[in-house]
């Protein structure tokens, strides 16, 4: 378990990496005005980074449990992962904000400590929901 919550931490620190390199691309060359910037270029930043965590996790980190690898299977673990990344993106904003009004931190501790809590639920919800056994069909689709 140990390894396997280690694996988790290296893909997300390299999802952290493609967010961040996403939202540099699209925010400096994609994108000009405040709504572009503040808005579009975060949710797509997010939607990639989410992505190579996913494919890290489908492909590496959980790929003993995928018994019947199919397009079906990829895309409906991919339609739960998503869901619950996002569940722990709100939950790391809530944390985030509770630890500015509590302890008064900067924005950057705020968030560093908010990601341990979502970090922790965000891997919870991979282990067992997202990548638990016999998920879906194992029916073989092209």
């Amino acid at each position: 378990m140990l390894r396997t919550y280690l694996e988790f931490v290296v893909s997300r620190l390299f999802g952290t990496g493609v967010d961040t390199f996403v939202l540099w691309i699209c925010s400096h060359y994609l994108f000009e005005e405040y709504w572009g910037v503040y808005i579009v270029s975060p949710v797509i930043s997010f939607e990639f980074a989410v992505m190579s965590n996913f494919i890290c996790s489908y492909c590496w980190i959980w790929k003993n449990r995928i018994s019947g690898r199919c397009v079906r299977d990829f895309w409906v673990r991919f339609f739960v992962f998503n869901l619950s990344s996002i569940v722990a993106f709100l939950v790391k904003m809530l944390f985030l904000l509770i630890f500015e009004k509590m302890f008064g931190w900067g924005v950057i501790w705020c968030n560093f400590a908010a990601l341990l809590i979502s970090g922790l639920l965000n891997y919870f919800l991979a282990d067992t929901v997202v990548f638990r056994k016999c998920f879906v069909s194992t029916k073989h689709e092209a």
